[in-house]
């Protein structure tokens, strides 16, 4: 095997396959990345670890086919770190070249027949811009739950409807829910999965600089999903299990509503909460015009600060974990913030809005239990 690419282009593509690859892999060979050269004229390197598939085929000056089997990350890090030049790369034995300028490394090759077949992606099922997925996955996968008590909680739960989709996730303390538009292929399509939330980021986040990503969603019961947007392709594992329903932690009534100015708050939030000691609230009281932040009790350093707020109805204290406010603050994602509370023993919702006056967005729905706050 041998080929010319770009520098760019290799580290890119490598970067994109082996972000995924386990740092201790069960088997050797799950550690490597698949490089398959073909003399059209293309470049194709995959990785696989037996949840996530990532694959990519990129332009190079291929003089020689083959396929050779190499240490992933290792070889992110060479292309990153060449000069700025061709890259050629090239078998030589039982080791694999790589020249760019007078940078030559050597390195060894694994044996391309124990790495395990990538799974074949399911049919596309519809496909759905890319910056509004890449933020709606974000908004929903910072409420998922990043322990492993309860497995299925690690995951954002995706339900598609015709031509609506809801992600869903929670950690328990919080739950974040964002419905947004998507094209199907059939109008008719139904579908549930539950992804693992940090691979569904990365994922999103990879893809989303593309125009469009198309969706691979398969047939109920394959516990595989797929993503794909230009020469780029990943599929996943799904997580097994009943999501629990969460539905009823929505509040039916509203009693008091906030609209804060979310930059201010969230600067005032992560000031005061610097004398927060670890898993101590916040408490936020909300009159006619502001809203005080305050933390610390007794001996211990305290802080507070106001921040301008028009309130709808009566006044209320509630306190929160000061990092799942913050999460849910930088994830909102519009000039203006709207809390809506019945009490302070009960979960407050947080949605954005664009505008002071205006109306709230309930495309995204921010749920967070409330903490006791010792005074």
């Amino acid at each position: 095997m041998k080929f010319r690419v770009d520098r760019d282009v290799l580290a890119d593509a490598v970067t994109w396959v082996a972000r995924g690859l386990p740092a201790r892999p069960p088997v050797p060979v799950l550690a490597g990345v698949l490089v398959e050269a073909d003399e059209a004229g293309s470049l194709t390197l995959s990785a696989f670890d037996y949840e996530v598939s990532a694959k990519v085929t990129v332009p190079a000056d291929v003089s020689g086919s083959g396929a050779v089997l190499v240490l992933g990350r290792l070889l992110a890090d060479i292309s990153r770190n060449l000069p700025a030049k061709p890259v050629d790369v090239a078998t030589d034995g039982s080791k694999v070249t790589v020249v760019c300028g007078s940078s030559r490394f050597s390195l060894r090759e694994m044996p391309v027949a124990d790495y395990p077949t990538l799974p074949s992606a399911p049919a596309v099922s519809g496909s759905v811009a890319g910056d509004v997925f890449t933020q709606a996955v974000a908004q929903v996968a910072v409420a998922a739950d990043r322990g492993d008590t309860l497995p299925i909680l690690t995951g954002v739960r995706m339900e598609i409807d015709g031509d609506q989709m809801t992600l869903l996730a929670t950690d328990r303390y919080r739950l974040a829910m964002r419905e947004l538009s998507w094209a199907p292929a059939s109008p008719d399509t139904s579908h549930v999965a539950l992804i693992p939330a940090r691979q569904l980021a990365e994922t999103a986040k990879a893809l989303g600089a593309a125009g469009s990503v198309e969706l691979e969603l398969g047939a109920e019961g394959d516990g595989l999903i797929g993503f794909e947007a230009g020469q780029r392709r990943t599929t996943s594992r799904l997580l097994d299990g009943e999501y629990p329903k969460v539905a009823s932690i929505f509040p039916g009534s509203v009693d008091s509503e906030a609209v804060i100015d979310t930059a201010a708050l969230e600067e005032a939030v992560r000031r005061v909460a610097l004398v927060a000691e670890r898993n101590t609230p916040v408490l936020l009281g909300f009159t006619d015009g502001q809203v005080t932040i305050e933390a610390g009790t007794g001996d211990d350093a305290q802080a507070s600060e106001a921040v301008e707020a028009s309130l709808t109805g009566p006044e209320i204290q509630i306190a929160f974990n000061p990092q799942f406010l913050l999460d849910g603050l930088h994830a909102v994602g519009t000039p203006f913030s709207r809390l809506s509370f019945t009490q302070p023993s009960r979960p407050a919702v947080l949605t954005g809005q664009a505008e002071a006056e205006g109306r709230g967005d309930q495309s995204y729905r921010y749920v967070l239990m409330p903490v006791r706050f010792a005074s």
